[in-house]
Parts: C-alpha cells; structure tokens; sequence
C-alpha cells in the first residue's frame, strides 16, 4: 500500500507553525509497512487543494490529509472535499452532542461556528473525534482512499493510532508488504567522508527493493538500510550483506544501531558499564556537554559534575591554570585545554576530565585563532592530550558541535578506538 500526504495552511508555509505532523505520520506509517509516495504542504488554496488530489491519486492507495478541518473561513478542507466528492453537509448528531456537552460543561456558549463542526459530507465514515470539536473523515473514492484529519497534533494522533492505522493495516493485510529498516548512528565523521572514504562504493549491494539512505543531523550521520519484499524473511536477509559491510567499513565511527539513541546516551551508557565517571570543564560550551549528558536518564552513574571557566580569571582560581600560560599561549590553547581536563578530574576525583575551550562567533576570531577554533583537553590517568577543530562562523553550530565532538572523544578513547574524532591527531601529549 501506497500513502501520500498532504498538510495544509498557510501557516506551515511562511513558517509560523512547524510542520511536525507530516514527519510524525510518515514514521508511525512505514512502521506499519505502509509505502510514502509524496508529502506534500500547501496554503489555504482550493484549488491548490483540488489539484493535489487529482494528481496524487494517481499514484496513491491512500491520502491523508491533515489541517483545514476547523470552524474558521480559512479552513477549506471540508468546503472541498464535499465538493470534490459531489457530497452535500449532514449533520453529524454524536459530534453535535458531544460538541454541546463539552461547553456546557465549560460554561461557554456554543457558537454556530462552532456547532458547524458537527457538519459533515454525507460521502464520508466519520472518524469520530474525542479529543476536539472536529472529526476526522474517511472517504472510499473509485481509486483510493482520503482522509481527512484535524491539523491539531494531539488530535490527528489520536485519530491514526485509534482508528486510521486500523483499518490501513487491515487493508495492507490483502496485499503483502513488509519493510526492514536497520539504522546505524555515526559521529566524527562528515557525510562526504563517511561515504566516499569509508564506506565507498554501494552499487553493488542495491538492488530492487533495497537502498541506503546518509542522513546529517547535528550529531552525526546517520545511515538508513531499507529493504522491502512480499515476505518478512526475505525483506530482512536482502538486507544483511551491506548492513554487514558497513559495520565493518564504518565500525570505528558507529556509535550505535539502535534506531532511537543519541550520541550522549551512548556515552552514558558507556560509561556506566564501565563503572567510569566524567567530569567536564567548560568554556566556548557555557555549560551545554554538562547539559547534554545530565539530559540522559541515569546519568548520575557516571557524571559527577564540571565547571563552567568562562573567564581566564576562573580559569586560574578554580582550574589551576597558571596566569603565565594564559598570558604566553592564551586560553584558547592545548596547553590550557590540557590543565582543565586534568584538574576538573583530580578535583572532583572522576575517572576521565574532558576539556573544552574556543572562538565561539561570530565575534573574536583573528588570522592565527580564526572563529570556529576549538582545542579539547582529555585526561584518565593513562592518557593526557589536547585535540583540535576547527569548526565554523555560526555561534550556536560551533557550542553544539564542540559538545557532540567532545562526547564521541570520550566514547573513542574509552572504546579503544585509535582513531579520533574528524581524524584528529593529539597534541602535547602527556
């Protein structure tokens, strides 16, 4: 079975409102072995409108539609599906009943807008609503399935988890069609390298009804393995051969293969089976790698805490980072990113001290220590050294990157891995 999408409102447009349901819809649907062809996101048109439906129906089993269901002059979803369908409004008595009940308990008076809701086009199942005033709507075109969906996200959730996915799966059970989707999450690595260096060339491994997706995202990439087949065995056997020459291809810069981690969770994790404990020591971060990994549940097994050294004074009073070393090298420096990592460990009497301090932007920068520059310091008791990035202008960019870069330091070293983050070398060390 075949889905496409369609959100509308002008809102989603020009950018008032972002546009979580369509990414929300396209996961919950693939779960359940139903194909994506198009998602679509167009205004308050009903001709856009129109024209989307005569198009996409076309190559669609089923369109969903969410959004325009509401009780203003600018929702158009219902206006044009009645239409579109040569259907005329009926009212919809358990919709009315529960529209009236809700505002009388509320004390509010109902509108004739607002019992407008309860006005539907009679070529429709009614998906009947609890969680609002409008109900969703089921139409059986000659070629397709469309149903129309409130744009409100608690709303639409209910209605495809409780009634739309239902009987969507019912009816995909008629036509056999099984998805397999193995993830693998990298970080230290940029896209280009991953695939070209790394991984390289995958021709040979696709076939019909298999593909390799890169996706960048701000802690890494991460590689999507998909394959489809009318049987669930062969759907997950077409698939193992480049899952397997990934791992190996790839294997230092995963961190994981589970669909849902993040690169802090692994770290945590990580850490705890190792009975480590971090420590940090901040300055370009302000705070934001100590963030990331109290963000973990659990995190309390392994982080014991930091210090946020914005100021070269600060710097010197709680990090013993002497005033001759800021003033011969500056603080944005291995040697000074070395000395944080190893007293932020000492101090606190953590396993591993992790450092960071740079030119965040957009400001600051010179022709030796350009915007974007980060040095990390990394101590454990065995292993003492600096590391250094380089980074880019954008000020928010370069805090998380140094964050996520300091976190998979963290995660090489302890894993073993030789290899650093971005192909890094260490400096000065110790």
């Amino acid at each position: 079975m075949k889905a496409s999408l369609i959100t509308i409102g002008d809102e989603l447009l020009i950018g008032d409102t972002v546009n979580t349901n369509s990414a929300w819809m396209g996961r919950i649907l693939t779960h359940h072995n139903i194909g994506l062809y198009e998602s679509l996101t167009i205004g308050d048109e009903r001709q856009v409108l129109f024209d989307a439906l005569d198009r996409l129906r076309k190559h669609s089993d089923v369109i969903l539609i969410t959004g325009g269901l509401g009780p203003t002059h600018d929702d158009i979803t219902k206006p044009v599906l009645t239409e579109y369908t040569g259907a005329k409004l009926i009212e919809h008595q358990p919709t009315k009943d529960f529209i009236v009940r809700n505002f009388d308990k509320r004390g509010i008076p109902v509108s004739p807008s607002n019992l407008q809701q309860a006005m539907v086009p009679d070529s429709c199942e009614v998906l009947f609503n609890t969680r609002g005033t409008a109900p969703g709507m089921w139409f059986e075109l000659s070629d397709c399935l469309v149903v129309a969906l409130p744009g409100v996200p608690a709303e639409m959730k209910h209605l495809m988890t409780e009634k739309v996915i239902p009987k969507l799966a019912a009816l995909n059970e008629k036509v056999p069609f099984y998805s397999y989707r193995h993830y693998f999450h990298t970080a230290g690595i940029g896209e280009s390298t991953l695939s070209d260096m790394e991984i390289g060339d995958v021709s040979n491994f696709l076939k019909t009804g298999l593909q390799l997706a890169f996706l960048p995202h701000t802690h890494g990439v991460s590689l999507r393995v998909s394959s489809s087949s009318d049987n669930q065995e062969v759907a997950r056997e077409k698939a193992k051969p480049l899952i397997t020459h990934i791992r190996k291809s790839a294997g230092d810069h995963i961190y994981s293969e589970n669909e849902k981690d993040t690169l802090p969770v692994c770290v945590v994790r990580l850490l705890t089976e190792l009975r480590k404990t971090v420590a940090v020591a901040e300055s370009c971060t302000g705070g934001l790698l100590g963030s990331m990994i109290t963000d973990v549940p659990g995190s309390s097994a392994c982080f014991l805490g930091g210090m946020i050294a914005y100021q070269n004074e600060l710097k010197t009073r709680f990090l013993d980072v002497p005033e001759t070393v800021l003033e011969k090298f500056g603080a944005v420096s291995p040697e000074v990113a070395m000395i944080m990592a190893k007293t932020v460990a000492k101090k606190t009497g953590a396993s591993i001290g992790v450092s960071t301090t740079g030119i965040a932007g957009p400001g600051g920068g010179t022709e030796h220590k350009p915007v974007g520059l980060v040095y990390f310091g990394y101590y454990d008791g065995e292993r003492h050294f600096a590391m250094k990035q380089l980074f880019f202008r954008e000020r928010k960019f370069n805090k998380e990157r140094t964050a996520l870069v300091a976190l998979d330091l963290v995660r090489r070293v302890q894993c073993g891995i030789s290899r650093l983050p971005y192909d890094a070398k260490p400096i000065l060390t110790k």
